[in-house]
């Protein structure tokens, strides 16, 4: 890891070009810029991209197409999961969410190892069965239609050296990236940041209190398939009270930094 920037010949700074995740931009964010590939045309129904909620945010479907992803993969990728979260296709998302659903609460009851014992059970099951009737089926019509999964044994499932590679770059990115940004806020580079942060850390010690990482992720599974077509059709609503709170958190920031001496914008 890079040495830490001197920070000794610069004043401290409060809302300064620094930061990624908390207002500004952090100093992986040039080399997540290269990677970034041309946004996907909008969809009927759909926020635009850099209004609304979502204004400011660089989504992960920027930060992994062009080198690190070909871009048709990365755009029918994106797609596939918009198509999802959108609930495009009823009864594919109702799968989709149905099953991440009853495997989170699956893992609530038992443990990890009884949960992946018993789906490959119930798989192994499954394709047994069907294997042995098939068989009996071809004894008794006297026909040779071959393995029933004949299709899928044929398919290829393998990842080439460059799909690796692309993946891996993907991969680096994203780590190269925290790691600048939390050096950035532990060290107190921008003292508001590092404030924020320590606030946020602050606050995650009562939601642990509160609630496990199984409660935790199975809340976040259940907002991603319900807070887009909430937002969606009730678009206006929503940013007008996230306005008004914006609002209010950029006033005690102004508040809080007309009290600390020497954090001031680099603009002033």
């Amino acid at each position: 890891m890079a040495a830490p920037p001197d920070l000794q010949d610069e004043p401290l700074s409060l809302g300064s070009p620094g930061s990624q995740w908390f207002g500004g931009r952090g100093d992986g964010e040039d080399e997540a810029t290269a990677v970034m590939g041309a946004r996907p045309a909008q969809q009927d129904g759909e926020p635009a991209w850099g209004s609304g909620a979502g204004a400011g945010v660089t989504s992960s479907r920027e930060l992994c197409s062009g080198p690190a992803r070909s871009p048709p993969v990365a755009m029918e990728t994106a797609s596939t999961a918009i198509d999802l979260l959108y609930w495009r296709d009823i009864k594919q998302t109702g799968i989709v969410f149905g099953s991440f659903l009853l495997l989170l609460f699956s893992l609530t009851q038992f443990s990890v190892v009884s949960v992946v014992a018993y789906l490959a059970l119930a798989a192994l099951s499954a394709t047994i069965s069907f294997r042995i009737y098939k068989s009996v089926l071809q004894a008794v019509q006297k026909t040779d239609e071959g393995h029933p999964f004949k299709a899928y044994l044929e398919l290829e499932i393998t990842l080439s050296q460059e799909q690796i590679q692309k993946y891996t770059d993907c991969l680096q990115l994203y780590v190269n990236s925290t790691l600048k940004e939390l050096r950035r806020l532990f060290l107190v580079q921008d003292l508001v940041d590092s404030l924020k942060f320590a606030v946020l850390m602050w606050l995650l010690t009562y939601v642990g209190a509160l609630f496990n990482g199984l409660t935790l992720l199975l809340m976040a599974v259940v907002s991603m398939f319900t807070l887009p077509v909430v937002y969606v059709k009730h678009q206006a609503q929503v940013d007008q009270y996230l306005g008004l709170v914006r609002t209010h958190i950029n006033t005690v920031v102004a508040k809080i930094q007309a009290k600390i001496p020497g954090a001031k914008r680099h603009a002033e």
